[in-house]
């Protein structure tokens, strides 16, 4: 075999190699890639989801063998409200993160013990304090299986809410880095509302205290609890602040809350020493019509919580027409 045969069967050898490596290495790039899912902003996008899949999980979240990115190092948890579940409060978020590389996970949490499907898809019924005691198993089970050291948290309602009990009293404080609030209700709906009664009543308690005090309702528990003036939100307030220290917080309310009442229950300025941004979506954007539902379904709102997860590497926030009750 001459000199130039040898040269060319050499070149045809390597080139053979050189293209199963490709092959191989785009293989590998591919089957990486993070699935991209169709983001559907809307509240109600989740439903679907629920009647496909009774208990389950939404496509892209509580995938277990997921491990945190250096990009997003942290999981994000999302955090469901009053009547809310894993996946009907969550089918605008779900996608929306992971699409973007987070780990994402949701619990349902406070659901009535031993019900059936659908009534068990209802969370956030029981009394705030054992629902805690379960985000706090669940949040124990997130950093176990990604192996970080911390979770961000997006909350919606009582979301964002409860997980303050977790905080506080059962040891999360230093699980956390991230606090995203979604309609937050942080004095407690109706606590800054005078109840306009007879002159022989004291005026300085909220309407709810005096209507209701502390009596559990006998489905919803966490209910009043929620109320301005109860001793559940004294205990969130012990020590004067709903903070902790060291986590950083994102507050983000509309104007047209038909259920936070007023809507600055969620808006509390930090103390010295406590990261808080106070956010109200309708502040540069008149046409948002966001209340307290259409928050969670709002692709603006949406943006705002990816800049508070990821400040460093900002998206352009938009301004479009935001309808009520839907998103």
């Amino acid at each position: 075999m001459s000199v130039s045969a040898r040269a060319r069967g050499r070149t045809a050898i390597i080139g053979t190699v050189l293209a199963c490596a490709m092959t191989v290495l785009g293989a590998g790039i591919a089957q990486s890639a993070p699935t991209q899912r169709p983001e559907t902003f809307n509240f109600f996008s989740g439903i679907p989801g629920e009647l496909a899949h009774p208990g389950g999980s939404l496509p892209g979240s509580n995938d277990y063998t997921c491990r945190p990115s250096a990009a997003h190092p942290r999981p994000v948890i999302l955090v469901h409200g009053t009547g809310g579940s894993q996946q009907t409060n969550w089918g605008a978020y779900v996608a929306t993160l992971a699409n973007r590389g987070y780990c994402v996970f949701a619990p349902t949490y406070g659901a009535i013990p031993g019900a059936p499907w659908p009534v068990s898809a209802i969370g956030g019924m029981g009394r705030i304090q054992t629902s805690a005691a379960q985000f706090s198993r669940f949040v124990d089970r997130v950093l176990d299986a990604t192996g970080a050291s911390t979770v961000d948290l997006v909350g919606h309602s009582q979301g964002t809410y409860m997980p303050t009990y977790y905080l506080k009293y059962l040891g999360g404080a230093s699980k956390v880095s991230n606090y995203v609030s979604l309609a937050p209700l942080w004095r407690g709906t109706l606590g800054d509302t005078p109840f306009l009664a007879p002159a022989h009543l004291p005026q300085e308690q909220p309407i709810t205290r005096q209507l209701l005090g502390d009596t559990e309702l006998p489905i919803c528990a966490a209910c009043t609890q929620m109320a301005g003036g109860s001793s559940f939100n004294a205990l969130l307030w012990r020590g004067g602040s709903p903070y902790v220290p060291g986590i950083a917080y994102t507050n983000i309310s509309t104007r047209y809350d038909e259920l936070v009442l007023p809507y600055t229950a969620g808006q509390v300025p930090g103390r010295r020493g406590e990261r808080v941004r106070n956010i109200v979506v309708q502040d540069g954007c008149p046409s948002d019509y966001s209340d307290h539902l259409a928050i969670a379904g709002s692709r603006r709102a949406a943006y705002m919580v990816l800049n508070a997860l990821d400040p460093a590497h900002p998206v352009r926030v938009p301004c479009q027409n935001v309808p009520p009750f839907t998103g």
